[in-house]
């Protein structure tokens, strides 16, 4: 049984960073993470509002060509492999352009990332897109509406299982920081009763 599910959509910053942090909690005490999909271009296909500029619905479309490879290569560590190297290219490196290129933006990630480079052809597939859409509505069953990525879920399947939306988090806690932190959000999120703990300020992303 995994410790943890992750909900993730590669274009989304403050994913990543949560994803660096379980990530680095994963390191020290050997959890597991099943790396899920969800898709921000599926929560929004509906919104008409000034805000979701076409800019911004074209990076949701991205994320979604992202899932569709995740969903493509099937297994876990493959996704989890894939999610980093992705994340190194359009949050750390600032190199979204390489991927909006197209099939071979995409396989030079799948490269870096030892996988085949031929589940690119994945990224314009929608045949993926029943899965993600599945994945995406389990997230938001567990969670509610009106939520954005990362979703976690604690303990899945177990009786003490809860998913929350966040934490989002503005750099990445590293060492004995990160274990601190994990276990406070671990100890919240199963708690019998805990709803929501939440508030809009935040400080710059720090993806280092």
């Amino acid at each position: 049984m995994a410790d943890l599910e992750f909900f993730f959509d590669p274009v989304c910053p403050f994913a990543y960073i949560t994803s660096r942090w379980v990530v680095e909690v994963q390191q020290q005490r050997d959890y597991e993470i099943i790396w899920r999909p969800i898709s921000l271009a599926f929560l929004n296909e509906n919104v008409d509002d000034e805000w979701y500029t076409p800019e911004y619905r074209g990076g949701h479309l991205l994320g979604l060509k992202g899932l569709r490879i995740a969903v493509a290569l099937g297994d876990n560590d493959a996704v989890g492999r894939f999610y980093t190297a992705v994340g190194d290219v359009i949050h750390r490196r600032r190199g979204r352009e390489q991927l909006e290129a197209g099939e071979q933006g995409w396989a030079q990630v799948l490269t870096a990332a030892g996988l085949d480079p031929a589940v690119a052809a994945a990224c314009n597939d929608d045949a993926y897109d029943a899965a993600i859409r599945a994945s995406t509505d389990l997230a938001l069953q567990r969670t509610g509406p009106d939520v954005g990525t990362p979703i976690l879920t604690f303990h899945p399947g177990a009786v003490d299982e809860n998913s929350f939306f966040g934490p989002v988090i503005s750099s990445i806690p590293r060492g004995d920081e990160a274990l601190r932190l994990w276990d406070a959000v671990e100890l919240i999120a199963t708690t019998s009763g805990m709803s929501e703990l939440k508030r809009s300020s935040r400080a710059k992303l720090d993806f280092t």
